[in-house]
């Protein structure tokens, strides 16, 4: 019989049992009680989902709204700059990851051609030879080297950029943008100047393709009648965001993790057809974009709890990754592990529309890391690598790598 834990006052988010693992309490309370509730830094009473099949009820269920208008969305951890939400946020047009369906069916719909496995089949060839060129640049650099700048943030961030008709010259703009829209503790104006930032930047690119379309996905949208130019914008923040920020950081923590787990790596290296399925149980193992937040529209009962409508809901992807209902010793890395059936790309209408192309990066990322560098090795201490438990999406800051020697 276990123990009752008590209620969590904020989210726990200190990595106190490895870079990789959930939060020590966080995997307690999954054991004890997958729905849990927590009460909120701003006093709201609410729900924490780590279990693994609660996890996927929630997701899959529209009745947990992913609006910020129809509810108040409270913050689970601390955000001393920004003042506390006391009423729904206005919808912002083409941001469909807010939406219900029907509006979040009609934009999804426009943009599934675009992201087809057919498609992603197409652009594999290409994303390799993005990927090698990028290798062969870091082959060139004297260790030791920053990964994060040098590799793992220039892929995803080039292939996006291609896709979508980004002229790749603006990435130092974007990136930054993008990592500061992502501090978790930050005032409205800071949060609110990257938005601008970026939605201005992505403004004149949507007129400028409107009038003289190319031939990339923007411009596909901008044909699109349909469409306005704000939820031009609104789709085109969240691709852009989505697309480089979040490969980015499974680079180079999945990395990481292959150089903390050197049994793993050397099997990975001896057998190049593991890469797969190794693949998605990083994913798992790492769920880098782990929390999400949904509104009861109702009462609603999951996991024998019963939760009230206007209560805000917490999912933990990561938690529910590493569930042992779901996955023996879910805190173990495996790559021979099938760990399909994981939910680090969501779950339900929000399931992460760019699986496929996040697949065909990491794959092509981390073969060709692995074949290029055979003695790749951390340059510090696995216990100084700065992890980004202050932002939105999880990684590392930086991961400073060393070599002795090179592939061809």
């Amino acid at each position: 019989m276990s123990h009752p834990v008590p209620v969590p006052q904020g989210l726990p988010t200190e990595r106190d049992a490895s870079p990789f693992d959930p939060p020590r309490r966080i995997s307690r309370l999954r054991e004890a009680r997958p729905v849990s509730p927590l009460v909120f830094p701003d006093g709201h009473e609410g729900w924490l989902v780590t279990g693994y099949d609660e996890v996927r009820q929630v997701l899959a269920d529209t009745r947990f709204s992913s609006r910020q208008d129809v509810g108040v969305l409270h913050v689970p951890w601390e955000t001393p700059g920004m003042p506390p939400a006391t009423e729904p946020s206005p919808q912002v047009p083409g941001l469909f990851i807010a939406m219900d369906p029907p509006d979040h069916t009609r934009l999804r719909r426009k943009l599934i051609g675009a992201f087809t496995v057919k498609r992603m089949k197409m652009l594999e060839e290409h994303i390799v030879e993005i990927t090698e060129r990028q290798l062969d640049e870091l082959a060139g650099l004297t260790p030791p080297v920053d990964l994060v700048k040098a590799f793992a943030l220039p892929v995803p961030s080039l292939v996006i950029c291609e896709l979508l008709g980004v002229p790749y010259q603006d990435r130092e703009t974007f990136q930054a943008n993008s990592a500061q829209f992502l501090v978790k503790d930050q005032s409205l104006e800071e949060k609110m100047g990257a938005w601008n930032a970026l939605t201005s930047y992505l403004a004149g690119l949507i007129t400028a393709k409107r009038a003289e379309p190319g031939e990339d996905m923007l411009s596909d949208l901008a044909r699109d009648d349909d469409l306005s130019v704000e939820e031009l914008i609104g789709i085109a923040f969240l691709l852009l965001l989505a697309g480089h920020e979040t490969t980015a950081n499974m680079l180079a923590l999945g990395t990481f993790a292959l150089l903390e787990h050197p049994e793993q790596l050397a099997e990975l290296r001896a057998d190049p057809e593991l890469m797969p399925d190794a693949v998605e149980e990083l994913m798992r193992y790492l769920a880098v974009a782990d929390t999400f937040l949904r509104y009861a529209t109702e009462d609603i009962e999951v996991g024998g709890e019963t939760i009230t409508k206007g209560s805000t809901v917490v999912v933990s992807l990561l938690a529910a990754g590493h569930d042992p209902q779901r996955f023996d010793n879910g805190d173990t890395l495996d790559v021979h592990r099938r760990a399909r059936g994981h939910v680090s790309f969501g779950h339900g209408v929000h399931q992460c529309l760019g699986q496929q192309l996040a697949r065909v990066e990491m794959r092509a990322g981390f073969a060709g890391l692995l074949r290029r560098f055979p003695t790749l090795r951390l340059a510090i201490p696995a216990g100084e690598v700065r992890l980004r438990t202050d932002m939105s999406i999880y990684g590392v800051h930086e991961l400073p790598v060393t070599w002795t020697d090179t592939a061809p």
